[in-house]
């Protein structure tokens, strides 16, 4: 935990924010957490972390023993949050925003948790399986896992069929993590022409403001994603 006091500021100066993110750019779910972020002007600061480097490995283990990002520090509570879904529950309980990312309503939230949970698992999870195996040089079933973010598109194409968001009327935790879940599976396995209700939403998500903020940050680290030749020159 920090020394609070060495997150003082000097007299004049501008107070710190209570949060600092530590997170990679290039990482899918840390674009989730970014998304719910900068969708409320969440006032927070960055910590990019190379776990590659022994120090910033260390750094993240002593804050998550699992030693994966993305981890947001509550410096006034002194508290380490990890776990995209469990971060979003968390700023919108302690940091809420005019955007909430839960519903209050405990059905509609329960919805919002279950498609969180559905791009987390099985659009998520099956891309990072190929890429990891990718990078690593594991033999992996690329035919199984393309073959779950088939299924995956498919049910998105129906669910969208008559919504303009995941779940109810309003932007909510479960299109964080649509976006750059969608982003990243389509650099593997382009959608179906005739899927036109996820090409639509995918579009929709890309145009919000703060999705377009996580992907111009991205853009000088996708040179180091094994599958940048998938990504469209738009976002380039």
């Amino acid at each position: 935990m920090p020394d609070t006091a060495a997150i003082q500021t000097a007299p004049g100066s501008a107070p710190q924010p209570a949060l600092t993110l530590y997170y990679h750019p290039l990482a899918s779910f840390c674009h989730k957490v970014l998304i719910a972020l900068y969708e409320n002007g969440t006032d927070f600061d960055k910590r990019i972390i190379n776990v590659g480097e022994d120090a910033d490995r260390a750094e993240l283990t002593a804050m998550w023993p699992i030693c994966k990002f993305p981890v947001i520090r509550d410096h006034e509570r002194l508290r380490d949050i990890p776990e995209t879904s469990i971060i979003i529950e968390y700023l919108d309980r302690h940091f809420p925003g005019p955007q909430p990312m839960i519903p209050v309503d405990w059905d509609a939230a329960l919805d919002v948790r279950l498609w969180d949970r559905f791009f987390d698992n099985y659009v998520q999870v099956p891309v990072q399986t190929i890429v990891t195996g990718h990078l690593t040089g594991m033999q992996c079933d690329r035919t199984k896992e393309r073959t779950k973010l088939k299924t995956a598109y498919k049910m998105i194409e129906k669910r969208m069929a008559s919504r303009a968001w995941m779940s109810g009327e309003h932007f909510s935790m479960a299109d964080c993590a649509a976006a750059p879940a969608l982003f990243y599976a389509a650099t593997l396995l382009p959608f179906p022409e005739e899927y036109t209700n996820l090409q639509s939403y995918f579009e929709r998500l890309v145009l919000r403001p703060s999705v377009q903020r996580v992907l111009e940050e991205s853009k000088p680290y996708f040179s180091l994603y094994p599958f940048v030749a998938g990504i469209p020159e738009r976002f380039l």
